[in-house]
């Protein structure tokens, strides 16, 4: 059963070690900036960067949830590959809004292609294991038929 969802484990697990990241990253500009806890808002610098870590914790349950569901029900590799790529465009992202408020946009809309694919994925898996388990109709098996 583990070997089953190892790598959406790793994946999981890499991108909680970036949230992390980007969680001291945070601390680090707040002690740059002298902006101390519970303040929000300080230097444009501190703004972004806070901004962007917020962003992303914002859209980390909806990425997990897509991993997972896409994983389990469509492709654990296929998922498991968008999870990374989904990691990489929030890095550009990250980073990029930490530069300028210009500098996001590519890593923004990335990683919403990433989700959208990933949505795609848990519909086809969730609909395709709903038609075989209750209806006894299997999609894959009537392509193979057909082709």
């Amino acid at each position: 059963m583990a070997g089953d969802l190892i790598l959406l484990a790793a994946v999981s697990l890499l991108s909680a070690c970036q949230q992390i990241h980007f969680a001291w990253l945070v601390g680090k500009s707040r002690k740059q900036h002298k902006i101390m806890p519970p303040a929000v808002t300080g230097t444009p610098d501190f703004d972004r960067i806070f901004r962007a870590q917020q962003n992303c914790v914002e859209f980390y349950p909806i990425f997990l949830a897509a991993l997972w569901i896409a994983g389990w029900f469509f492709s654990q590799e296929l998922a498991a590959l968008l999870g990374l790529a989904y990691m990489y465009s929030r890095h550009k992202y990250f980073h990029g809004y930490a530069e300028s408020v210009q500098g996001r946009i590519s890593g923004f809309y990335w990683s919403v292609v990433v989700l959208l694919a990933l949505m795609v994925l848990c519909a086809a898996g969730i609909t395709h294991s709903f038609l075989d388990e209750y209806l006894d109709f299997n999609i894959i098996k009537k392509l193979h038929k057909l082709l």
